[in-house]
């Protein structure tokens, strides 16, 4: 699990700080000034981080076992910025120090 805690730790940092470029610097550029060249770039640039986050985020949350709307909440950790950073940090507490787990009700 360790090599994909580190996937999804770099990717999340990655998505991070180019979502924080697009928000507080290509957003600006594009309406205040009209600029659009930084979001036509890193907007993209972006979406396609994003998703392999998502793949980074899922592969992760399938081999630590989680419920779905923690692999959910993850996940969408990408899309507002700055969160994504703290979902880095939370997710990497959870692994390190892993809760007792008990077993989910199976349905009958």
């Amino acid at each position: 699990m360790g090599a994909a805690l580190t996937r999804y730790r770099v990717i999340a940092w990655i998505v991070g700080v180019a979502l924080i470029l697009l928000v507080v610097i290509g957003m600006p550029l594009k309406y205040g000034f009209d600029r659009p060249i930084v979001v036509e770039t890193v907007g993209q640039a972006h979406g396609f981080l994003y998703m392999l986050y998502l793949l980074a985020a899922f592969d992760l949350s399938r081999r630590a076992e989680w419920p779905l709307k923690r692999m959910l909440l993850v996940m969408l950790a990408g899309t507002v910025p700055f969160v994504s950073f703290y979902a880095e940090r939370r997710v990497t507490g959870w692994l390190d120090k892993p809760a007792a787990r008990t077993p989910e009700p199976v349905a009958s």
